[in-house]
């Protein structure tokens, strides 16, 4: 591992920084999903996370739930299931239908085979410790239970990589500035299945791809504005670096109508 990517983990990891900026609010997250509106084919997230749980009863812990969107849904569509979301961030949890609790994944406070399913939903990557996390999932899901992990591939959204370090080399002067950093790189769909493997023997990877298709920049602005939690880590100024993106953007869609951004996230569905 390179002294950078060791300082980009730590900072993807830092629980002060998370609890504290990064999801001290739903603003950032929001702006980050909010982003999938444009994206054709469009994925009901939290319907397919509804149905994989069809054959669930009993409890189901959302763990990392941030602002609660699976659980809102849950709580429509399945009023029969006992629902605990958990988060390593107060903030966050304002918002959330109760019952919530701030919790660290590596610690969950639950007893040994005591939920029937666990959702870890685009959030095992802020975990300094994955594999420990992982076997933290498996103690308290009962043994004929499952487990549903999402995250992102190493492909996906190339096009705002390529946006972003064109803009920051702009802003420096250099030709092409240093990348932006990747939430997702640590628990990426290619990843993920090895991780998951070392405690369930059954890992299915459901593939979500799909492009977004923007008319108006500002969609694309705030998704790489959400980023500000990590704006130590970019090596660039990041105000300038956004809104020299934003010029770039309001050119290409000039001149060609639209920017389109390819994306490719995924559901693992874990069974021992």
């Amino acid at each position: 591992m390179t002294e950078l990517s060791a300082a980009h983990d730590a900072a993807v990891t830092d629980r002060g920084r998370l609890a504290g900026s990064a999801y001290s609010s739903d603003r950032d997250l929001a702006a980050r999903q909010s982003l999938y509106q444009w994206q054709t084919p469009r994925y009901d997230l939290p319907g397919i996370v509804a149905e994989q749980l069809r054959g669930v009863n009993g409890r189901v812990v959302d763990v990392g739930c941030g602002n609660g969107k699976f659980i809102q849904r849950l709580r429509q569509d399945r009023p029969d299931l006992t629902l605990l979301g958990l988060d390593i961030a107060p903030g966050i949890l304002a918002g959330v239908p109760g019952p919530v609790a701030v919790a660290d994944a590596t610690r969950l406070p639950l007893a040994t085979s005591s939920i029937d399913a666990a959702l870890a939903l685009h959030m095992l990557y802020h975990v300094s410790d994955i594999p420990r996390a992982v076997r933290e999932l498996s103690r308290v899901v009962a043994h004929d239970g499952l487990v549903i992990a999402s995250t992102n591939s190493d492909r996906d959204k190339a096009q705002l990589d390529d946006l972003w370090q064109r803009a920051a080399g702009d802003v420096l002067g250099t030709g092409r500035g240093p990348a932006r950093i990747s939430l997702s790189a640590r628990f990426s769909l290619e990843k993920a299945p090895a991780s998951l493997r070392e405690e369930f023997g059954r890992v299915e990877t459901i593939e979500l791809p799909g492009t977004v298709t923007v008319h108006d920049p500002e969609p694309v602005v705030a998704h790489m504005a959400s980023y500000r939690a990590w704006a130590d880590q970019h090596d660039v100024p990041f105000d300038a670096t956004i809104e020299r993106a934003r010029t770039i953007l309001v050119d290409h869609i000039a001149r060609y109508g639209s920017f389109e951004v390819t994306c490719l996230g995924g559901i693992l569905v874990c069974r021992r």
